[in-house]
């Protein structure tokens, strides 16, 4: 440990002499060298972070978190693809050997005013089909160090649940006080009283704890908190996005827009978003860390969907027993209804605004397609990886705050016969659905409508207009679905 010091002392002289000869090429990299070796010093001990260790790598990594600098070296760090050494407590259950599609975590202590997690469990079963209960295991934490209120708690838990814990679907640990860091002298970040520090310190690590329990247990992982509840059949919607996003790089996706609410990972980035929070744990609240996370491992913007999967229901937080009334307006009940667009490539010869491109308005995230004033003729085409039945289409221009950028006389169309152009793959014949009225249009039964496999789905207009063109949303429902 003192020869890596010195070593470091020495580089950082070195750096200093180099300024006068400003050459720039040599500057950043021994810089990003500099951070690399402190990613190593970082997990010497047994996967804890020495204090002077964190301070350091907070002057030289902490404030640039998003700079891409840094991105390959988190990434490719293999000090974080190992589980951190912890013995946990198996309060209920045991972990059956096959791997599941989907865990989901949730992490409670003891509440002053209120205690929703049984309701959350609760919900999450009862919401989920016998077919999706196999896909599934849930993960409950009981992170209060109050051993007697853990016992009492998950007592009940078996009560209510045991023909799930008997079915390898709900595991209940405890990770033990002597595990945790130093929850006395935190520093007060962002002027914070002194028992909300160690109340959102301990929580970064009670997540930590957790993440890491579930590294190996199935191919994805959905982060919720303990006072939710579930719409119906989520996890058949999740497979559905999850379907849609296959061959594109993502981090975390979103399927509410509430704190740790609704957060997928894939399994394999567990390890490194456990270390990362154990790293950070007092640094900021856990939302804010799953922020810069996401954006460590370079992806830039929030991924979320709508509907929402899952609401808030707690009416009491678990800090202090204060009101929390927070409520997702974007949940529904029924997530059955969710679109599951097929992967495709997407063209238009409407002049772009800025990056609202056409991409925006097919995927599920809230955002739309933006194209200044477009000309009779003008298209937007949707061409599919491979043909496929439709049952529904629904697509929705403008915005509540543009109104008028709708698309005021336009045709939805479905094509077959893909040909090779300049442009790209387009297919050779059209049949027309429907006109839009009012900006908009949905047609149902379209696979009772066109005898063919649909290779292509068009957007034309059919008289030009001044007003832009904002494309708010493209859904499509296949007959098979995209799990399938």
């Amino acid at each position: 440990k003192f020869k890596f010091h010195i070593f470091i002392i020495l580089v950082l002289k070195y750096l200093d002499k180099m300024r006068c000869f400003r050459k720039r090429s040599t500057i950043p990299f021994l810089v990003a060298l500099i951070t690399f070796l402190l990613f190593i010093n970082l997990y010497i001990e047994d996967g804890y972070v020495l204090e002077e260790d964190k301070r350091q790598l907070r002057e030289t990594s902490m404030h640039p978190l998003n700079s891409e600098r840094y991105v390959h070296t988190f990434k490719d760090m293999t000090n974080f693809s190992g589980t951190i050494n912890v013995t946990y407590r198996y309060l209920a259950g045991t972990p059956l050997p096959r791997k599941k599609y989907l865990t989901i975590g949730l992490s409670s202590v003891k509440r002053k005013r209120g205690n929703y997690l049984l309701e959350t469990i609760k919900s999450i079963f009862d919401q989920s089909s016998y077919e999706e209960l196999k896909e599934i295991i849930v993960v409950v934490h009981l992170a209060d160090f109050d051993l007697a209120w853990c016992e009492s708690l998950v007592q009940e838990i078996s009560r209510k649940f045991g023909h799930h814990i008997i079915a390898g679907r709900l595991l209940v640990i405890h990770a033990p006080e002597e595990y945790y860091p130093s929850l006395d002298g935190l520093k007060r970040n962002y002027n914070d009283p002194e028992d909300r520090v160690r109340f959102r310190s301990k929580q970064n690590v009670d997540y930590a704890f957790l993440l890491n329990f579930c590294t190996n247990l199935s191919d994805f992982y959905m982060m919720l908190e303990d006072d939710v509840r579930c719409s119906r059949n989520f996890l058949t919607a999740l497979k559905k996005v999850v379907a849609s996003r296959e061959g594109s790089y993502w981090v975390m996706l979103e399927f509410s827009k509430l704190g740790y609410i609704g957060k997928l990972y894939h399994s394999r980035d567990l390890p490194r978003l456990a270390h990362f929070l154990l790293m950070f744990y007092q640094e900021m609240p856990c939302d804010w860390l799953l922020i810069h996370f996401r954006g460590l491992l370079a992806q830039k913007d929030a991924i979320r969907f709508k509907p929402s999967l899952f609401q808030h229901m707690g009416y009491y937080s678990s800090y202090k027993g204060a009101e929390n009334k927070l409520k997702d307006d974007d949940f529904e009940e029924d997530s059955l209804d969710i679109p599951d667009n097929p992967p495709a490539s997407l063209y238009t010869n409407i002049n772009v605004f800025e990056s609202y491109d056409a991409a925006k308005a097919y995927s599920s995230v809230d955002e739309y397609f933006w194209g200044k004033a477009p000309s009779t003729g003008d298209f937007y085409v949707i061409v599919f990886n491979k043909a496929t039945k439709i049952s529904k289409i629904k697509i929705i221009t403008g915005t509540d705050d543009r109104q008028n950028d709708i698309l005021h006389h336009g045709a939805l169309e479905v094509g077959e016969k893909l040909v090779g152009t300049k442009k790209g793959r387009q297919c050779s014949t059209y049949i027309t659905l429907g006109e839009f009225k009012n900006g908009n249009i949905e047609v149902h039964d379209v696979d009772h409508k066109i005898a063919f496999d649909i290779e292509c789905v068009r957007i034309v207009v059919t008289a030009s207009q001044k007003e832009w063109l904002i494309i708010r949303s493209i859904s499509l429902w296949t007959t098979q679905g995209a799990s399938q």
